[in-house]
């Protein structure tokens, strides 16, 4: 699996602490997180995954910071 090794290269890329958490939209967390835009909302509802923000009446992103606790809690599971 490639998920570890790119959440530790996307951490890289915008730091340890980052001064701030940008939000991401579905392409780019669906290339992230490697989970389709359905399972992802399933295990949303299960609280599995990281809640959508809402960004306007038809728009959503995710905090890019909590895709990577995210990646990262999926490579000790």
């Amino acid at each position: 699996m490639n998920q570890p090794n790119q959440a530790i290269q996307l951490r890289e890329t915008i730091g340890v602490a980052p001064i701030y958490d940008r939000i991401v939209k579905e392409a780019e967390r669906e290339s992230i997180t490697k989970i389709s835009r359905s399972q992802c909302f399933q295990l949303e509802r299960k609280n599995l995954h990281p809640k959508r923000v809402r960004l306007s009446s038809h728009s959503v992103g995710w905090r890019m910071s909590e895709l990577l606790t995210f990646i990262e809690s999926l490579q000790t599971a």
